[in-house]
């Protein structure tokens, strides 16, 4: 009693958002936008192309769709994050030590796109969602600020100098390394809902209305029903896949540059770097900025036309990539691009939440995650294929502005929200389920 009273006195939710804004960063900012710092280092050791690199993201994402529905729902937030912070490592450590099989390089893409289901996106949103239910919009933000810090930090100071005193393969196995120091904090800190530690959502003394016992689950077949869930998978869908052409792309685009230019390999590796690092370091430092001022705005305007002005701000960024100058960082393109991005994976739950109710996020997420995730890896392997077949990036770049452009027009489309009833189908789940 003694535990629970001190615990209701002291509300833990600064600890969860804390421990967040680190895990995040680490599991998910590190490995994603570290990885593409080695794109032109697999080109010149191993003699692959663009399609070639490219292309392990999609197998990945592509072969572990299955995790997300079937598994992510079966194990608690904290063992979630275990499992997929060490196959991540084990991915990782294995980037670094192949040799020049694909067929190894695609088994360790999906090991990885495996892992990262498990320690992604979706168990911080749940979490997040258990312990705030007023101010989510706000915590959001800041737990996904961890992800614009850590991923800004994996180029310029941790890929970068590691590569250039011990060689790609030793940033590689550091990038894996640092995987694990998200293992202590979600077994000793993270708590995975209040009522573990006797405290309620908001640190209230009590259930509130948005904790209701009554708030049942929808069923997957009442959302897939739904208008409004097609048109945010599309939206995120396509805004996600632009987004993720110019992030996977942009080291490659940089490299065209300084070739256009003639400088020679040993001439121009080291700007390079230097250009791509520093480039993405501010893009993600600028994303957090975005991420502030969305999540302000989340909770106090439509989330929906939050959401739009994002998508449409990366549409209008994309094509500023045609525009730069070898070994010049190009800080228009940064600063757009970097405000809109920085919303587009922290706007999706909160429109779900918003649309079908906190009780059915993790059913909305299961489905929305992975193919979103099929639309990060699938449209920058498509504009690899492009590049190869035109030669430059001039038109290759066209769909990412196409995407970009029609997901804001699929988020406009979403009606507006409705007081709903649950569907005795989801009523007899939810009986059914015990929840």
């Amino acid at each position: 009693m003694a535990l629970t009273n001190r615990s209701q006195r002291r509300f833990y939710g600064p600890w969860i958002t804390a421990a967040v804004f680190v895990s995040f960063g680490i599991t998910v900012g590190l490995p994603y936008y570290g990885m593409p710092f080695f794109y032109d280092y697999f080109v010149r050791e191993f003699g692959w192309t663009r399609p070639q690199i490219t292309l392990g993201f999609p197998i990945g994402a592509v072969l572990s769709l299955w995790v997300g529905p079937l598994l992510v729902h079966r194990y608690r937030t904290k063992a979630m994050l275990v499992i997929g912070a060490f196959c991540t490592f084990l991915a990782f450590l294995g980037f670094g030590l192949m040799s020049g099989s694909l067929f190894v390089y695609y088994a360790l893409w999906l090991l990885y796109r495996g892992g990262n289901i498990f320690c992604g996106p979706i168990p911080y949103q749940l979490l997040i969602s258990e312990w705030f239910r007023k101010r989510r919009g706000a915590v959001m933000a800041v737990a996904y600020l961890g992800v614009g810090v850590l991923g800004g930090v994996s180029a310029k100071y941790i890929a970068q100098p590691l590569t250039e005193a011990y060689g790609s393969r030793a940033g590689l196995i550091g990038i894996g390394v640092i995987m694990l120091l998200a293992c202590p904090l979600a077994l000793f800190v993270l708590k995975d809902r209040p009522a573990d530690i006797g405290q309620f959502p908001d640190g209230e003394a009590g259930p509130t209305t948005n904790n209701r016992p009554d708030e049942h689950p929808e069923t997957f077949r009442y959302l897939l029903s739904q208008p409004a869930f097609w048109l945010l998978l599309v939206g995120s869908f396509s805004s996600i896949g632009a987004i993720s052409a110019v992030t996977q792309h942009m080291k490659f685009i940089f490299l065209d540059e300084f070739q256009k230019a003639h400088w020679s390999q040993a001439a121009l590796q080291k700007p390079l770097n230097e250009m791509y690092s520093t480039a993405l370091l501010w893009i993600l430092l600028t994303s957090n900025l975005g991420r502030l001022g969305i999540g302000y705005l989340a909770d106090h305007f439509s989330k929906k036309a939050v959401m739009v002005l994002t998508y449409f701000l990366v549409a209008l960024s994309v094509f500023l990539l045609l525009y730069i100058e070898p070994g010049k960082t190009p800080y228009l393109f940064v600063l757009l691009f970097g405000l809109g991005m920085g919303a587009d994976y922290m706007m999706i739950p909160l429109v779900a939440a918003e649309q079908f109710g906190l009780a059915t996020l993790s059913r909305a997420m299961a489905i929305l995650l992975p193919a979103d995730t099929i639309g990060q890896a699938c449209v920058p392997y498509l504009v690899a294929e492009l590049r190869q077949h035109w030669g430059n990036y001039d038109k290759a770049l066209l769909p990412a502005f196409g995407l970009a452009l029609a997901g804001a027009v699929a988020i406009t489309l979403i009606p507006r929200t409705r007081r709903r009833r649950h569907s005795p189908e989801s009523a007899k789940l939810f009986m059914n389920t015990g929840k």
